[in-house]
């Protein structure tokens, strides 16, 4: 049986605030924390596991809503026990928090990713390196299950990652954090699809791997913290 899109359900770990610092603005953001749980012939793939457990710190300054992995992934019509393979686009906390909960099940992730994280100031230690963690270190791209790649989208971090999912109804490309917004991915977009029209070279530059994703020729493209989803026009 062929993976179709209605095979991919979003599932809400909770919210954050971001605050003035990072917003670049006077006032704080509430942004939602979202993953993907993929119903693939072959077993059910989980993209992001949701938002860890902090330090006191860390939790004042984004004072964190957390829907816990099992309820979240309830919401969703699963369970825990339903996932075979976890994939985090990167190894923040609030994208693999709920990693130590899929102990034993393998965790796809970039090794210059895993690497970063375990040298320190990046991330909670307890999230990273927990009994039964199973890392499956990839270079690059990777076809990790038939029609399921794994794509670079460096930026947000330097071992960010996109999932990529091949359906019989069209390509669904779970980008993450490799922007924060929708219309930044859009306006993105629009940019290299323009310079390739129009040959010109004064156009805003965007990161190589957007063209990347262009090529793959995507119906749907998801946001690890906007609701919205890119389509093309």
């Amino acid at each position: 049986m062929a993976l179709r899109v209605n095979d991919i359900h979003r599932v809400r770990y909770g919210t954050f605030t971001r605050p003035r610092a990072e917003t670049g603005t006077e006032h704080p953001r509430v942004e939602v924390v979202l993953g993907y749980a993929v119903r693939h012939p072959e077993g059910l793939i989980l993209f992001d596991t949701g938002i860890g457990a902090a330090d006191a710190e860390t939790d004042a300054w984004y004072e964190p809503s957390r829907v816990p992995l099992s309820q979240a992934l309830a919401g969703a019509g699963l369970g825990v026990e339903d996932v075979d393979l976890v994939v985090n686009c990167h190894l923040h906390f609030d994208h693999c928090g709920g990693n130590p909960a899929l102990a034993g099940r393998p965790v796809f992730v970039q090794g210059h990713e895993l690497a970063t994280a375990r040298a320190g100031d990046y991330t909670v230690p307890e999230l990273l390196d927990f009994a039964g963690a199973r890392y499956e270190e990839l270079d690059g791209e990777a076809e990790i299950a038939p029609g399921v790649l794994v794509v670079p989208t460096p930026g947000h971090t330097e071992g960010h990652q996109a999932l990529v999912l091949r359906c019989a109804d069209g390509t669904v490309v779970l980008a993450g954090q490799s922007t924060e917004t929708t219309s930044e991915l859009a306006t993105a977009f629009r940019q290299v699809g323009a310079a390739r029209d129009t040959g010109r070279h004064d156009l805003a530059p965007a990161p190589p791997w957007v063209a990347r994703l262009l090529d793959l020729d995507p119906r749907r493209v998801v946001l690890a913290h906007d609701e919205a989803v890119w389509e093309p026009a």
